[in-house]
């Protein structure tokens, strides 16, 4: 379906995982796309991928210099922005008691204040534009709770948060936001969780559509969320998930004790 024909769309998080199977996505679509990342190699490697339609830019969503930069870069190439994903991510595990400061500052730092960076110039594009759609990756974590994996819990909830005031503040320009709540896929960020047969299992157990989602199934939420098709939807945090929404967080500990200890 050629939906993104005309469309200029920017994905943070693009070289790899399900930011990769965005800008896939708005490709196949008929759209033309800037991938971004911290890493050049993979970028580079995506963008060959994607073929004549794609190109790339460096970009590290924790420095305010870097996304000005990038959005920057997308209007010299193509003059407008319409569709964006962010899908820039970092991980990491512990508790209240166990988990360092430092460390839920930083996985705010790229989670939700990265992603506030990234909506904030997105959107300033966008209204030159005459409108257009976001949408970032959320999380199942961003719902409900995942034992000793605090502060990713954290900044995706405020990222859910943060989707329904942005969409609330940019409908009057033209530009919808929404976001997807993925539940677990296999991708790099989500490598730990997916090699670890019982966590797994956890997971599966979870899930009324009991199998692993893959990049392809939340690119499939996203693109809808892109297009015009999703025209009257703004504010929503749609899960995509086999339905683990509807249960119960999984239990890690089995997996994190082995990292962390009990409390510090």
């Amino acid at each position: 379906m050629k939906r993104f024909v005309g469309k200029v769309g920017f994905v943070t998080g693009g070289g790899t995982g399900i930011g990769f199977a965005c800008a896939a996505a708005i490709v196949e679509g008929g759209g033309k796309v800037v991938i971004a990342g911290r890493r050049e190699a993979p970028l580079q490697s995506a963008a060959e991928l994607l073929g004549g339609a794609a190109s790339f830019v460096q970009c590290d969503v924790a420095r305010d210099a870097d996304v000005e930069a990038a959005i920057e870069t997308v209007r010299q190439r193509h003059g407008a922005l319409h569709l964006a994903v962010n899908a820039a991510g970092t991980g990491g595990i512990g508790s209240v008691l166990n988990g360092p400061v430092e460390d839920f500052e930083r996985t705010l730092q790229t989670n939700l204040t990265g992603a506030y960076r990234c909506i904030r110039a997105e959107a300033k594009l966008m209204k030159t534009s005459g409108g257009g759609s976001i949408v970032s990756i959320s999380s199942i974590a961003g719902s409900h709770t995942h034992h000793w994996m605090t502060a990713y819990c954290v900044s995706k909830a405020g990222l859910n948060m943060l989707t329904k005031c942005a969409a609330d503040d940019l409908g009057e320009h033209g530009i919808r936001v929404n976001a997807v709540a993925p539940g677990l896929v296999p991708t790099d960020l989500a490598a730990g969780l997916v090699g670890n047969e019982t966590t797994v299992q956890e997971y599966l157990n979870r899930m009324p559509v009991s199998r692993l989602g893959t990049t392809e199934d939340i690119a499939n939420s996203v693109a809808f969320l892109l297009s015009d098709e999703a025209a009257w939807v703004t504010g929503l945090v749609l899960p995509t998930d086999g339905g683990h929404h509807l249960r119960q967080g999984p239990n890690l500990l089995p997996q994190f004790r082995q990292f962390l200890p009990e409390e510090r």
